[in-house]
């Protein structure tokens, strides 16, 4: 065992504690699966990540470096928050793109290129937003609708779509009629616990959209559209909309039990694909997440002129030391 450099990162939030925590290895060389698992187990946090050198595949193709990303049960593909919070400590260390303008993160998923865009409101002036993996989504049964619907708490009358999402996690997704129906809801976990693994999903989320379907576009219109801003070589053209203007939740398997997420990146990047998709929700808006569990994530969404969505937000450094492993 050897001290390595450790991060405790707070991701989609510029008020410490309020977002999705986040704890980070920097140095996972030598470390084997085990391990790592027995760390991450060990934080009780929903990610642990460990930085790793790409492999030389990877590193042809352009990556920067490898995470490798455990809740506290499992090993994960791909996760969001873990994705802007490993980010954000490898350039806080010293990390040096080949790029300036933008990372290439390798994880078991593939390749995530993830920009840096000037930000006002974001502390240290930029944002990270990374490029939301291919998603492969599909139509649910009336079964496997109605089945979750009842554990959520939810009325037939209020769902307005539903669909599952996978963008390397299995996912599912509601769009229901009000934000009030959101905040409102009681799932039934235990209930959760035994669906979720028959219907093949690590995850169900739902969301509501203001003034959508009724209005599409309503919203980048409103004087909530603030000013485009970005360098031409950035991957994406990132907007300022910093008033929620959809309302999140997102229920999990840690792999024990089903607990509900503050602030979940790889959810909210496949519910914009699908929802922006569909004409939902216009091409770029705020996500607001974690209001029933006392933080205030706020996830910013942007669909770029190529049709590529990037998920947004801001990452602070909590804690900042060494961990002996």
């Amino acid at each position: 065992m050897i001290q390595r450099p450790f991060k405790q990162v707070d991701v989609f939030t510029a008020k410490p504690y309020l977002g999705n925590a986040l704890a980070v290895v920097l140095d996972g060389c030598g470390l084997t699966d085990a391990q790592m698992q027995d760390f991450a187990r060990w934080t009780n946090l929903s990610e642990t990540t460990f930085l790793l050198p790409p492999s030389p595949e990877a590193a042809v193709a352009g990556a920067d470096y490898q995470v490798r990303i455990f809740a506290p049960g499992y090993e994960m593909p791909f996760a969001g928050h873990p994705t802007l919070g490993s980010c954000h400590a490898w350039l806080q260390a010293g990390g040096e793109p080949r790029n300036p303008a933008r990372v290439v993160q390798q994880c078991k998923a593939g390749l995530v290129a993830i920009s840096r865009a000037p930000n006002a409101a974001s502390p240290g002036g930029q944002r990270l937003a990374f490029a939301a993996p291919p998603l492969v989504r599909r139509a649910p049964t009336p079964d496997a609708v109605a089945a979750l619907a009842a554990a959520l708490g939810l009325q037939h009358r209020q769902i307005v779509a539903a669909q599952h999402l996978c963008n390397g996690p299995q996912h599912f997704g509601f769009l229901v009629d009000d934000a009030a129906t959101v905040l409102a809801l009681q799932p039934d976990l235990a209930a959760l616990a035994r669906l979720m693994p028959q219907i093949g999903m690590t995850g169900v989320g739902l969301a509501a959209v203001a003034d959508a379907p009724s209005a599409p576009g309503l919203i980048g219109r409103s004087n909530r559209e603030a000013r485009a801003f970005g360098s031409q070589k950035a991957h994406a053209q990132l907007i300022e909309v910093e008033e929620p203007s959809v309302e999140v939740r997102f229920f999990f398997s840690t792999g024990q039990q089903i607990t509900e997420d503050p602030v979940t990146g790889s959810f909210n990047a496949s519910l914009a694909q699908w929802l922006i998709a569909e004409g939902h929700a216009p091409k770029t808006y705020t996500a607001a997440q974690g209001s029933c569990v006392g933080v205030e994530g706020r996830v910013h969404i942007a669909q770029d002129a190529a049709g590529q969505v990037w998920v947004g937000g801001d990452v602070l450094t909590c804690v900042d030391g060494q961990v002996l492993l």
